[in-house]
């Protein structure tokens, strides 16, 4: 099976534990070498994060359950490479819109 090199998620957070923490928790996982958080929206009980996640082979379950148990839930997965290299994003002539 093609390993996970990125996984991009879409997290709703308690406040605590901090963002800070929640990004280094994940990080600890398998195979992460990795996480990139970024605060998208906050309210006041809850926190929805941006996790880019990178490694070289990573466990998404553990990436979800270290998520569950520092409270998070993933709303949804924005984007996944996998495969023996990172392939980059790329405009497409489709997504061009005239100014």
């Amino acid at each position: 099976m093609a390993p996970i090199r990125r996984l991009v998620l879409d997290v709703l957070k308690p406040h605590s534990p901090s963002t800070v923490e929640f990004a280094r928790e994940v990080s600890s996982a398998s195979d992460v070498a990795g996480v990139n958080a970024t605060l998208l929206e906050t309210d006041r009980e809850v926190q929805n994060i941006r996790l880019v996640v990178e490694g070289d082979a990573i466990d998404a379950d553990e990436v979800e359950r270290r998520i569950e148990n520092l409270g998070g839930t993933v709303h949804s997965i924005d984007e996944v490479v996998a495969g023996e290299e990172m392939v980059e994003p790329r405009d497409q002539p489709q997504d061009w819109l005239p100014p």
